[in-house]
């Protein structure tokens, strides 16, 4: 009863109540909420600002992932160095700590995991099996993606719906990625689910020259 207590008032952003609530039962921030994640994480997801004040008020210790999705550089940095294969481990949702900054738009978070040799290609264990480029792309974060391409992600990486980085961004019409992919061997020839090729995304979205390029290359 009080574990769905807490989710409502983290999802109503009810921060008072929670901090009562916790008060009153310190343990219960240890629980996994119904959404297969912890208070803390959930209330990342539902970006409730005072919500995750009040959660980390009564942390009990923080895991990577927590860490990398409230944006605590510092905790992640001393994390890593204390236990450097906590880099790469994978959530109790299926995403990697990279994958989950990548997801929250936390550059930093993102620049200070490749540091420390976090791998790019750890695709998300789950349905969608997107990949932290893909991600990045989706959010229309290029800071990220040039991070990540930087660091060597494999631009042809493929999803579960056959989505690569450069269908995202041909669809989009981001040039400065579609140039960027491009020069790190993207290949133009690959299909999605739905039988098309990214210069036929770019033409269904009205990006009629990309489409042409990239029919040209």
């Amino acid at each position: 009863m009080s574990l769905s207590i807490l989710e409502q008032y983290i999802e109503s952003g009810n921060s008072r109540d929670l901090d009562l609530l916790l008060t009153n039962n310190p343990d219960l921030i240890l629980e996994e909420t119904s959404h297969g994640i912890s208070p803390l994480l959930l209330a990342c997801y539902f970006h409730k600002p005072q919500i995750i004040r009040v959660l980390l008020q009564h942390n009990q210790g923080l895991n990577i992932h927590e860490a990398v999705a409230a944006g605590l550089n510092n905790y992640i940095e001393a994390m890593i160095k204390q236990l450097p294969t906590v880099v790469n481990e994978i959530s109790t949702h299926g995403y990697s700590a990279l994958a989950l900054a990548t997801h929250f738009n936390k550059e930093e978070a993102v620049r200070i995991l490749l540091t420390h040799k976090a791998d790019p290609d750890i695709p998300t264990q789950n349905e969608e099996s997107l990949y932290p480029l893909q991600i990045a792309l989706l959010n229309k974060n290029n800071a990220i993606s040039k991070l990540l391409i930087e660091a060597g992600a494999d631009v042809n990486t493929i999803p579960s719906n056959g989505q690569t980085a450069l269908h995202l961004a041909a669809q989009q019409g981001n040039i400065e990625l579609i140039v960027l992919l491009l020069e790190n061997g993207a290949r133009i020839e690959l299909k999605n689910m739905n039988n098309k090729t990214a210069s036929d995304l770019a033409a269904s979205k009205g990006y009629g020259d990309i489409a042409e390029i990239l029919k040209e290359i």
